[in-house]
This record gives C-alpha cells, structure tokens and sequence, in this order.
C-alpha cells in the first residue's frame, strides 16, 4: 500500500470524542517509509497530549485492518488564529480569546475558567486568563497568586505566569478588599488597558473570565475587542437558564459564535455515602443547549473538592485527581478546542497592506 493510501485510511477516522474526521479538521497526514516501515506524522489544529494515547491506538488498529503493521506515529499541533468580527484585529501575541460568561451569578463561572484554562494547558497548549471581572475579580485568589504585582515593560504589564498559565486580573494592581467605585465608561477604559496593554506571550487560547450580566464590560468586550468565540456556564435551575439565554442571546446580537454550554452543579455527591441528588434541577443545561442548537460541553457535579481546591488556591490539584469531574473539565476543553478547529480561520495577516498616497 503507497503512503497516500495510508494518508487517506488515517485521515478518515475521527479523533476521540468527535463526530467529524480528521479530514474535515483538515489535519495533515505526511508518511514517510523507512525501513519498509511507514513512519506517519500527524499535524492536528488543536492540542493533541490529552488525546494522543487513544487517537495512536484508533489508527493502529485501522492501519492493522489493512495489513499494514508496524507504524510509526508521531503528532504535532499546529493552532490557527480563527476570524473575529469584522472590523477588528487580532491581538498580538493571542491566537484566539474566548470569552467564559454566564449571565447569572453564582454558577461556577469563574472556578469554570480557571478548571478550563488548566485542562488547555495540560493538552499541550499556551493558555492565559483575563480576569475582566473588574468588580469581583476571583482569578488571582483561586490561582494564589493576589499578593503578585504585575511587572511593567515598554508601558506594558507582563502577566503573572503560574504553572505555565498567564494571568492578569485588576485584582492583582490593588489591595485585597479594596472595592472599585467607578462607573461605566471608567471600566470600560480600565478593561481596555488590561486587554490590550498586557504583553500575552504567544497565546493559543485566552480565556476571559467575565463577570455576570450583559452590561458595559461585556460590551465592550464584545464591540472592541477582537473575541473569537463564547462558553457559557449555567446550572439547571430554572433561574439561572433564564439569565444564560440571555447571555447567548448577546452573543448572537453582537455576532460572536457561542462554543458551547456547560452546566454546573448539576447534581450534589455526597462525600460521605456517595448519593447523588439533584439540588437544582435536572439537565436544565442540557436541554437550553438542544433548544439553541448550542453544544453541551459538559455536566460537572457540585462538590466539595472543588470548593475546597479553588478556595485554597490550588485548582491544579483537581487536575491531577482521578474523581470524575478532572476528566469532565479534560473533555469539556478538548471539545471547545474542536469547535474552534472547525471553525473559519483568520487571514487577515496574509493580506498585503494598501496604501493610497496622493
């Protein structure tokens, strides 16, 4: 069998948890013979460490089918930067910004971003956090990083990086419990600065982490800033379905593509027996995510390893857990990841400049 054969048997699987092929990612398959034994690389358009164990044994068994046996596989990343609104540019030093709303507060969005931006990190890919919840901002304390000063460089903040994630807050430029009496043109201005004064080091994916509502931050955010996409987080009360209808509902007006939907606390596991109970309903995410034609990214439980690891400022213990919620913030990033990969690419920087001189 030639190597486009082999190219075209690898390509037609779909990576885990996907519906759609590696061809319809447009992902690159080179194969290379040595030895009589193909040597395959693989260049995906997301991150690929989370996923490379079950996508190598998925296309062994597909090339073993076909008699072609032993290969050699091998994987790479290479993450585009995918169109904003028109009228915008893209940041420098940032790929793609996805911004982590919820419309209601007291959901989990903020513990969301923090668990998401990791489990991106842990997949292989640079990640940063915007924390643009300027009146509560909850980033610095969950990452333990709040007593940290920001360094200025060329009129630029540079961000406090904790375990290979990048972080800015306004909660790390003033004093612990200091409260910010200001009104909306000053936010709007002080969000802004952060954004786009902040020296990001060669970001794949920022997460914003905004605060709840649908006022001036997120319009700002949505109107100047060059936003690729949105997550939405909810629980299934019927309360909090109402104001994350209304967060989507913003998005879609302001023509930023909504990724997906997570819904929080969507049952309570007692740490003691084990029982499971439905405190707030039951797949009210789930079934606002089929109603809007909007990806469910996700079902995480309410418990109390989480309060305790985001209180205590270390969310990466989380990660390395093998309790099940670990690996529903794993999936849930792998698949905001794809959604980005499918979507349409910016080119914008391969367009020559025109300059019209009198």
């Amino acid at each position: 069998m030639n190597t486009s054969e082999i190219a075209r048997i690898v390509t037609a699987l779909t990576p885990p948890h996907s519906e759609r092929s590696l061809a319809a990612f447009r992902a690159v398959c080179q194969v290379e013979t040595i030895a009589d034994v193909p040597h395959i690389t693989l260049t995906l358009p997301f991150p690929v460490a989370a996923i490379a164990a079950e996508l190598e044994q998925k296309i062994q068994a597909a090339l073993r089918e076909h008699g072609i046996e032993p290969v050699r596989i091998s994987f790479q990343a290479a993450i585009a930067t995918h169109k904003v609104k028109a009228g915008l540019q893209t940041l420098p030093g940032v790929k793609n910004i996805i911004a982590v709303a919820s419309g209601k507060g007291g959901v989990g969005k903020s513990t969301t971003t923090a668990n998401l931006a990791i489990a991106l990190a842990q997949s292989g890919a640079r990640v940063g956090v915007l924390d643009a919840d300027l009146y509560g901002p909850s980033q610095p304390a969950m990452f333990a990083i709040a007593t940290e000063k920001p360094e200025q460089r060329n009129k630029q903040f540079i961000p406090i990086v904790k375990n290979g994630i990048q972080i800015m807050s306004i909660g790390l430029m003033v004093d612990a419990g200091q409260s910010l009496v200001w009104r909306g043109p000053l936010i709007s201005q002080a969000l802004q600065q952060l954004f786009f004064q902040t020296a990001w080091d060669e970001v794949d994916y920022l997460l914003v982490d905004l605060p709840p509502g649908t006022g001036d931050i997120q319009l700002t955010l949505t109107q100047k800033m060059p936003v690729t996409g949105a997550v939405v987080v909810t629980t299934p009360q019927d309360i909090a379905l109402l104001d994350a209808r209304k967060a989507i509902d913003m998005f879609h007006k302001t023509g930023i593509p909504v990724f997906g939907i997570l819904e929080n606390m969507s049952q309570h596991i007692c740490s003691h027996c084990g029982h499971a109970e439905a405190i707030f309903g039951t797949d009210g995410g789930k079934e606002l995510a089929a109603s809007l034609n909007v990806q469910l990214l996700g079902q995480l439980p309410l418990s109390i390893n989480i309060r305790q690891a985001m209180d205590a400022g270390d969310p990466f213990s989380l990660a390395r857990s093998k309790e099940t919620y670990a690996a529903i913030y794993r999936d849930a990033a792998q698949q905001l990841t794809y959604a980005l990969a499918a979507s349409g690419k910016d080119y914008s920087h391969t367009f020559p400049q025109m300059v019209i001189k009198k």
